[in-house]
């Protein structure tokens, strides 16, 4: 039986949600401000992307760009987020917290995870500026958080296909490992043949500039993207 893909797209507004639905996602991730790497959306927007879209969406928890080191104010604007995620209707969410010695912090994101049930967490790519991969890899398995996104330490997921290969094989069934940053139609299956992975997760800014209005382009490049995802055998 061929495995089943799951393509998921960044977007951060409603009309590259509903251009990436139309393309073939099977999963949105809804940020605000991708320019800085994404923070969480605004409630209205999560309402009204809601309302328009059949497929999953993750919301970003995130309360400012910067580094993933947060106070406590920090934190409970995070809990914030993730009840208005939840009110919103969202499918899951996406957090990252790390120590300031650059750990995942096991304790406050657990506490998160718990926060957020049923909903799924994803750790995000405060994963990737942890000190040891491997290390940060079972601390996260500990949070009970679902899944991990990860361009294995590298800039993009391509370059870091390798590791990410080795994160895949180390966490088996425990938890899924996500490859993102940098992913588009053309790379796509070199990271899927080099990681094991079955999910992937793109906002193609390498094909298109944040912040883009070009949506019928942006469409195109998520079908082709779903698209050679699919041919992968």
């Amino acid at each position: 039986m061929k495995q089943k893909f799951l393509l998921e797209i960044s977007v951060e507004s409603l009309e590259a949600a509903m251009a990436a639905e139309r393309g073939g996602a099977d999963r949105i991730e809804l940020c605000s401000d991708l320019s800085v790497g994404g923070v969480a959306p605004s409630a209205e927007l999560l309402r009204g992307v809601r309302s328009r879209l059949r497929i999953p969406i993750f919301s970003m928890i995130r309360p400012r760009a910067g580094d993933f080191v947060y106070s406590g104010d920090e934190l409970s604007a995070m809990r914030r987020s993730i009840a208005a995620a939840k009110e919103s209707g969202m499918d899951g969410v996406v957090l990252g917290i790390l120590t300031k010695d650059r750990r995942v912090d096991v304790a406050r994101t657990r506490e998160l995870v718990e926060f957020a049930r049923p909903l799924p967490v994803t750790y995000h790519r405060a994963f990737d500026e942890s000190a040891h991969l491997h290390q940060a890899l079972e601390d996260v398995i500990k949070t009970g958080a679902q899944r991990i996104l990860t361009s294995g330490g590298s800039q993009s997921a391509p370059e870091g296909a390798g590791r990410i290969g080795g994160l895949v094989a180390a966490a088996g069934d425990r938890i899924f490992i996500v490859p993102g940053a940098g992913i588009n139609a053309s790379n796509v299956l070199h990271v899927a043949q080099q990681t094991g992975a079955s999910e992937f997760h793109s906002g193609l800014s390498t094909s298109l500039p944040y912040r883009s209005h070009e949506y019928k382009r942006f469409e195109e490049e998520v079908r082709k993207l779903a698209e050679a995802i699919e041919r992968f055998d």
